[in-house]
C-alpha cells in the first residue's frame, strides 16, 4: 500500500534543485559512484543519502539555541552556587 502524503506536504509545491555530483571524491564534494554506494551500504536511495548527509551536517555546525550574550544576574549567579558548591576542587595535591 503506497504511503500517503501528508496534508501540509500535498498542499504546498515541492521545491528541488540541481544536484551535481562531482567527477571525483573530494572533501568537500562526492562522486555518483561513491552515492550509489553508501546508497546500498545503507539500503537508502541516492535521495535519502543526500538527505541524510546534509541532516547531519545540520545537527553538527548549526546551533540548537539562539545564543544568549547576556550577562547572568548576582541572583542567579546565588542559586548556581548553591547548586554547585565551590571549593571542592584541589588543584594543589597530587595523586603520587
Amino acid at each position: 500500500m503506497p504511503s500517503t502524503p501528508t496534508r501540509s506536504s500535498a498542499a504546498r509545491p515541492r521545491q528541488g534543485m540541481v544536484f551535481r555530483f562531482r567527477d571525483t571524491d573530494t572533501r568537500f564534494g562526492v562522486s555518483r559512484r561513491t552515492t550509489t554506494r553508501l546508497a546500498k551500504h545503507l539500503g537508502m536511495t541516492e535521495t535519502e543519502v543526500i538527505h541524510f548527509a546534509i541532516a547531519q551536517l545540520a545537527r553538527e555546525q548549526l546551533p540548537a539555541y539562539q545564543a544568549d550574550d547576556a550577562t547572568l544576574s548576582s541572583k542567579q549567579l546565588d542559586r548556581i552556587k548553591q547548586l554547585e558548591p565551590q571549593g571542592r576542587l584541589r588543584t594543589t595535591e597530587s595523586l603520587f
